[in-house]
């Protein structure tokens, strides 16, 4: 699976903003269920597989592992993706939809078009893990440490830094521009206060039911 192409110092930047989130590793880990050996297939960063599970090379044949794991796949990942053949199949996903309607859709509308594009729809994925796919929405912790876009629902300063941005694929997805302009208007609310007015109750939540699917098999 080809992922998109980062420089050292944007390698470097991933590693600091983007870590694996505990709660979502957990909830791989009983969605594996006795799985030993995983295929991870991932367009991106962060590496979803627990750590008490063996890890086979994508390019290895599905009959190799006991389970394949999709993590936050993209369009792009499943038209790629050799239908897994023999294993049980789960999915840690972003819902297109869900995410067209949070928060920072109103201050960087284009950088969430533009990542809402890339995301198969959760109907697609379904069709992956079998005819008794169940959806189960993952709750975004407050202190979230894989820094994609909701991670930082309650630390809405935090998308001000141009690192914690790097680190963001969705980011490189719109022109320098479009990308200043966003970041603008979100540095405006802030400042005037109107996002505490909208959005301020979002600092007391210790988590969002956000985006973040998991798609599994039915027990």
């Amino acid at each position: 699976m080809t992922r998109m192409p980062v420089d050292d110092d944007t390698a470097a930047l991933v590693r600091r903003h983007r870590r694996p989130e505990p709660s979502f590793v957990r909830a791989v880990a009983k969605a594996l269920g006795g799985a030993s050996t995983v295929r991870e297939v991932r367009p991106g960063p962060v590496s979803y597989v627990p750590a008490d599970r063996r890890v086979v090379a994508e390019g290895d044949a599905d009959g190799d592992a006991d389970a394949t794991l999709l993590t936050f796949p993209t369009e792009d990942t499943l038209a790629a993706l050799a239908p897994p053949a023999g294993s049980r199949v789960v999915v840690l996903a972003r819902d297109p939809e869900r995410l067209r309607a949070a928060w920072l859709a109103e201050y960087a509308p284009e950088v969430v078009a533009a990542e809402a594009r890339t995301l198969p729809t959760v109907d697609a994925l379904a069709s992956l893990v079998g005819p008794s796919a169940e959806v189960v929405r993952l709750p975004v912790p407050f202190t979230c440490v894989d820094g994609f876009g909701e991670g930082y629902y309650a630390r809405p300063e935090r998308l001000l830094d141009a690192d914690v941005r790097a680190a963001d694929p969705a980011w490189r997805l719109v022109d320098d521009l479009t990308a200043r302009r966003s970041v603008a208007a979100l540095r405006n609310a802030l400042a005037s206060g109107e996002w505490d007015t909208r959005y301020g109750s979002l600092r007391r939540q210790p988590a969002l039911d956000g985006a973040v699917v998991l798609l599994r098999p039915v027990p």
